[in-house]
């Protein structure tokens, strides 16, 4: 059974930084594809790509947090990174990560997302 452990997050005053990490524990072969993806407030709200990471390294980010967010990841420990400078309160929202986890005995991926992190930035 894969599952992806958040830990992160909390309240900051506008112009703070916050680090956000995920872990995927379990019988795990091999991850792809990291990423986090947020939720605003509403109920109507989709979820959106902030960032992702591919397994070679290539990053990718929503025009939003280009330049303030930052994505890493470690191969060795299945963790996933985001580091978030420069928050401002439309950066509100629930935050969940992402992987696309190849499980021992499995031949395909799966996706799994963890069980979301709250991120709340007041001014």
């Amino acid at each position: 059974q894969v599952q992806l452990v958040e830990s992160g997050g909390g309240s900051v005053q506008a112009g703070g930084s916050l680090d956000l990490s995920c872990v995927a524990t379990g019988s795990i072969l091999r991850v792809q594809t990291m990423g986090w993806y947020r939720q605003a407030p509403g109920q109507q709200r989709e979820r959106e790509l902030v960032a992702q990471i591919t397994r070679g390294a290539v990053e990718n980010y929503h025009d939003s947090v280009k330049g303030r967010f930052s994505i890493s990841r470690d191969n060795v420990l299945n963790i996933v990174y985001l580091r978030m400078n420069s928050l401002k309160p439309e950066d509100t929202g629930v935050y969940y990560c992402t992987m696309d986890v190849q499980a021992t005995g499995r031949e395909t991926y799966g996706t799994y997302w963890g069980q979301g992190t709250q991120v709340t930035v007041f001014s």
